[in-house]
């Protein structure tokens, strides 16, 4: 591909800003009904494990030994073991499970089920459903505040970002975005959410005390018309300062300084990019590509694509756990 560097020249940028971990990125595969690994000290697949039937959403669990997975078309949640890198279980997740994130302590998880219109909540102990709350139509995207106390999860028919109270499990607010909002994701502050609208085309900025809209950036890509430019996944920096947005058909992700809003750089990965990931360093940011099947490798220091892996069919969101704890 036309960015991706020479072997040589990759190797010499991988081994200055080598990461201090070993630690693998799990790639869904929405088409081909994998996990695809990829090592991430390598940057080069790992092996591939077969899942359920369209695995879509991913998060780790709190201590990063398992990663579970939303298998849309079997109602199901499938966990896999880091370390054996095999399914170690299955239980049931409600109709279409789509986005899918952990709290913060680690004992529960969220679900945004796109079929029943809901929120779910399970004790990832007993996989024991607690509860959930009635969302809008066609809920995705999905966010947990960094203390813990509130989820956002937005709907794509409603054009809303739901405000959930963690505890009590209702709703706190609907704050209306542009159309088609994708993908939720806070500030590691906890004072902003940040919300993508794929055919709005922007990036609503809520103030999560006020939930009040504060801002909105919109993307132009030269060369571009306005209608493939569609923002869905939201990737914002360890330390706050840059966000990456994934621009589906456009093929870019677009870098943004979360201070300034402004659009710093658009650069060009696989086709369809659909979510991505930061490695615990923050180096680097791994893509999912959705039609060119591959996974974009971008030198965050350097905002400059340096390598193209080959996964699954239709990969469309990956995971890092970080480093093992002692």
């Amino acid at each position: 591909m036309p960015f991706e560097m020479s072997r040589a020249a990759f190797v010499v940028a991988l081994l200055a800003a080598s990461p201090a971990f070993a630690t693998d990125a799990f790639v869904s595969n929405e088409k081909g009904n994998t996990i695809s690994v990829i090592d991430v000290e390598s940057m080069m697949l790992k092996t591939t494990i077969p899942v359920g039937q369209r695995p879509r959403g991913l998060a780790v669990s709190s201590d990063g030994k398992t990663v579970y997975v939303a298998l849309g078309d079997a109602d199901q949640i499938a966990a896999i073991d880091t370390k054996s890198l095999s399914v170690s279980d299955t239980f049931d997740a409600g109709r279409d499970p789509e986005r899918i994130e952990t709290s913060p302590d680690g004992k529960t998880l969220y679900v945004t089920n796109e079929d029943s219109n809901t929120l779910t909540f399970f004790n990832l102990e007993t996989k024991e459903r607690l509860g959930g709350a009635r969302l809008g139509v066609e809920p995705e995207g999905l966010a947990v505040s960094p203390d813990g106390k509130t989820v956002v999860a937005t709907t794509e028919t409603t054009n809303m970002a739901h405000f959930v109270d963690a505890e009590r499990r209702k709703i706190l607010a609907n704050v209306l975005v542009d159309a088609r909002p994708r993908m939720a994701a806070f500030t590691p502050d906890g004072k902003e959410v940040w919300v993508s609208a794929e055919i709005g085309g922007s990036i609503s900025i809520i103030d999560a005390q006020t939930r009040k809209i504060v801002e909105r950036i919109r993307f132009e890509v030269p060369g571009l018309r306005a209608e493939n430019v569609q923002p869905v996944g939201i990737n914002i920096s360890h330390d706050g300062t840059l966000a990456f947005v994934s621009l589906g058909p456009a093929n870019r992700m677009a870098v943004v300084d979360v201070k300034s809003r402004k659009v710093l750089k658009y650069l060009l990965v696989g086709q369809r990019v659909w979510h991505a990931a930061f490695t615990p360093d923050d180096k680097f940011l791994l893509t999912a590509n959705g039609i060119s099947n591959d996974v974009s490798v971008i030198d965050v220091g350097a905002l400059k694509v340096v390598k193209s892996i080959q996964v699954g069919e239709s990969p469309w969101e990956l995971v890092i756990p970080g480093p093992a704890k002692p």
